[in-house]
């Protein structure tokens, strides 16, 4: 992913708006899911992205002279990262398989964002910030696999249809 044409500013701002909009989309399909594993599992994927948007805001605060972050209304405006995109899409299924493939989507997207601003800092401080990020979401990747390949490996045991949906579109 190629980000060295946008600026560090415009870069964290998007960072801290995909930390929101990845904590939105857990949040509440945690709250429609019916399997109780899930549901802890993504209240605390939920918690993790509100933290890593405060560390980003932190960041952005101790780069930019105190400045509050503004990030934008309408993030389309990187279309090297897909993230935001992704979670949008969810929006109108039910289905968990279809929602966590679609996580596990954006949680790539988002290492390799992260991964790609690594690579372009100087700063190694950002530089380190960065590469922590990026470890993260793959974390959230794997963790969003596990649950996806339990579900497919014991949905005849463990799950029936309703347990599988969600209980509205969110």
């Amino acid at each position: 992913m190629d980000v060295s044409k946008y600026s560090l500013e415009d870069l964290i701002l998007l960072g801290i708006k995909s930390e929101e909009v990845a904590k939105e989309v857990y949040s509440k399909v945690a709250e429609e899911a019916k399997n109780p594993f899930l549901k802890t599992r993504l209240e605390a994927l939920a918690k993790e992205e509100d933290r890593h948007r405060e560390i980003l805001v932190e960041l952005y605060k101790d780069l930019f002279n105190g400045k509050e972050p503004k990030p934008p209304e309408n993030p389309d405006f990187i279309p090297e990262f897909p993230e935001i995109s992704i979670f949008k899409e969810l929006g109108g299924t039910t289905d968990i398989r279809k929602i966590l493939e679609g996580a596990m989507r954006a949680e790539l997207s988002a290492k390799d964002y992260y991964e790609s601003i690594a690579e372009k800092m100087k700063d190694t401080r950002v530089k380190t910030i960065m590469k922590y990020m990026a470890k993260i979401e793959e974390g959230h990747y794997k963790i969003l696999k596990q649950q996806y390949e339990e579900i497919i490996e014991f949905e005849s045991v463990m799950y029936d249809e309703e347990f599988m949906q969600v209980d509205s579109r969110f």
